[in-house]
């Protein structure tokens, strides 16, 4: 099942203008409160309609501006799910389930639904006397039911605690493969959009910044606004020297530091720039800074540590002229000795460095990304 999706609206003040495709895949739209994610849902399920734009699923449109079409929510195959799941208390599982249900086949698409969800043994059982997994359960269980091809779901696992978290996105990732569904997921939590997404939609203000593969998104992000929305803790800014054998050599406070070409676009010599590395894609060497033949090396001094259990976060003081994070896991931590030495040289890889334009406009020169698959 694909679905299509062209939209802008105003809403009051918010001004909305997003499209993306998506395929039998798990989509993560990622952003904070009131960027429009959950408009995003709405616009979909036809609980709000666009000013302008074309929504079609399966290659059937249910929204055209053009044409006037507008079909209603209850007839796009759609299933979904709300953050406050919306079961109604007084009905059993099964009862929830079937609502909205029709045609002669009831009892048996129920029946189907509950084994799926591994709800069978609570069909008669109310929600109250069910725990936040099993709610979660039966709220999927009763958007699948109309045998919906395309599952909406918006924040559907933030009230719960974390191992059921864990257990329910397991359980998405294996519904999604053994129904082939299109699932477009909305969350502002970004270690769970990088558990589950196949691609990633990252939204601000109203705004779609970027679209593509889960991975591009978080290693090569399209500009500054979208490395700072999807976790990248260091963002330089710069100055192109030169650019060579498509790699570039920036001045960056007081160091100079190669990176490569980024694709489909090519800085002049001289033209600022921004070059981000995630925190834990530096590293921690024991070498001299100023060793002619090892590239991206600075002097740094520990400043401020957090730790975390499984990791610590180090926030250096460097020749760079601004902070440099660095995220290190427990066990090489203790190995190198971390903690009895404050002086480092870091090591910022070429391979890891991700070079953007700079631009006042977040959303400036980001429709191509927001629309590459």
């Amino acid at each position: 099942m694909t679905l299509e999706f062209a939209a802008r609206t105003q809403l009051g003040d918010f001004s909305y203008d997003a499209r993306f495709e998506a395929g039998n895949e798990i989509v993560v739209l990622f952003g904070h409160s009131g960027a429009g994610k959950s408009l995003t849902l709405q616009l979909i399920a036809g609980l709000l309609q666009p000013d302008e734009g074309r929504i079609a699923i399966g290659g059937e449109a249910v929204f055209d501006a053009g044409t006037g079409l507008n079909l209603p929510p209850q007839t796009r195959r759609i299933g979904y799910v709300v953050q406050d799941l919306a079961l109604f208390p007084h009905m059993t599982v099964a009862e929830n389930v079937q609502f909205g249900m029709t045609g002669e086949g009831r009892e048996q698409r129920l029946a189907e639904v509950l084994d799926l969800m591994h709800l069978g043994e609570f069909r008669e059982r109310k929600p109250r006397s069910l725990s936040g997994g099993q709610q979660q359960r039966a709220a999927l269980a009763r958007a699948l039911a109309r045998e919906a091809s395309l599952l909406l779901l918006d924040e559907p696992f933030s009230a719960l605690d974390e191992s059921l978290r864990v257990e329910l996105r397991r359980e998405l990732i294996r519904l999604r493969s053994e129904l082939d569904l299109s699932v477009i997921f909305v969350t502002h939590d970004l270690r769970e959009a990088h558990l589950v997404a196949d691609r990633l939609a990252v939204f601000d203000a109203g705004r779609l910044l970027q679209f593509d593969g889960r991975e591009r998104v978080f290693r090569a992000p399209a500009n500054r606004r979208v490395a700072e929305l999807t976790g990248v803790a260091n963002i330089l800014r710069g100055r192109v020297v030169a650019a060579r054998d498509g790699t570039l050599t920036v001045e960056a406070g007081g160091a100079s530091l190669r990176a490569p070409v980024p694709n489909g676009w090519r800085p002049d010599v001289g033209e600022a720039v921004d070059i981000a590395i995630r925190a834990e894609r530096v590293n921690l060497r024991r070498l001299d800074a100023d060793d002619p033949g090892q590239p991206n090396l600075v002097r740094g001094t520990i400043r401020e540590e957090l730790a975390y259990g499984a990791t610590h976060t180090l926030r250096f003081e460097s020749a760079l002229g601004e902070t440099v994070e660095v995220e290190i896991a427990a066990r090489p931590y203790e190995v190198l000795g971390v903690g009895g030495q404050k002086s480092w040289t870091l090591e910022l890889p070429p391979e890891d460095l991700h070079v953007m334009a700079v631009s006042s406009d977040a959303a400036a020169g980001s429709s191509a990304s927001a629309t590459t698959a």
